[in-house]
């Protein structure tokens, strides 16, 4: 059974949605699981709904202007958090740890594929989720000089869950991107794909050997569940 886990974008404390990652757009969250945007409510509500997990973007930390790390420790007391926070290196990957149970070493903040690769050597999988960041079928990052091949190619080495984020897709609920599902299928059981994700397009998800999905705008406007 594929799992859908839940994702929230947080801002200023609070839940917060926008549309393909325009993050100066965003606005407070609408969900049908609280009527506040305030996380922790929000989570509560998911695990009441069956959620086993959640999926967090600190988009102050990964911005540079601010954090909202205590706000994901209360969150993690709740449900296990997949936090991504902006991960720069093996020093600040180690810093997030103490807030959420796994943490996103993402393409987009990511210094170099040496610190990505010191990471999943002193780290264990469980603690530790590769987020490959991609924008218009091009790898989506501040520093590195790697095409996808190259990157899915140098993951194969390692034994670490691999979040595959189309960002123009984020919010859009356009579906999901094939094109870079079907370039990361020798990895497919360890895949987990986000951005647009659709209710009708999970089975198509589970046929293809996809364990789990990040679902965001579908999640919050109740068309899909969960767990």
């Amino acid at each position: 059974m594929l799992e859908i886990i839940p994702v929230i974008d947080l801002m200023d404390g609070i839940a917060v949605s926008g549309k393909s990652g325009e993050r100066e757009k965003y606005r407070p969250l609408e969900s049908v699981y609280s009527p506040s945007p305030d996380p922790v409510n929000i989570a509560l509500s998911l695990r009441a709904a069956g959620a086993r997990s959640i999926y967090i973007a600190d988009l102050d930390a990964i911005e540079g202007t601010g954090s909202n790390l205590e706000a994901v420790r209360r969150v993690n007391h709740v449900l296990p958090v997949i936090l991504d926070a902006g991960v720069r290196d093996l020093e600040t990957f180690h810093f997030m740890l103490e807030f959420a149970s796994r943490v996103v070493v993402a393409t987009e903040t990511l210094e170099s594929t040496e610190e990505l690769e010191e990471i999943l050597r002193n780290y264990p999988p469980e603690r530790t989720v590769v987020s490959v960041d991609v924008k218009d079928m091009r790898l989506h990052s501040r520093n590195l000089e790697i095409g996808l091949e190259e990157l899915r190619d140098l993951l194969m080495g390692y034994e670490v869950d691999i979040i595959l984020l189309d960002i123009g897709s984020v919010g859009t609920s356009s579906g999901f991107n094939r094109e870079l599902l079907e370039l990361f299928r020798p990895l497919i059981e360890r895949v987990i794909p986000g951005g647009g994700v659709l209710p009708e397009e999970i089975p198509e998800l589970e046929a293809m050997g996809v364990r789990a999905a990040l679902v965001g705008r579908a999640l919050h406007e109740g068309m899909v569940r969960p767990g």
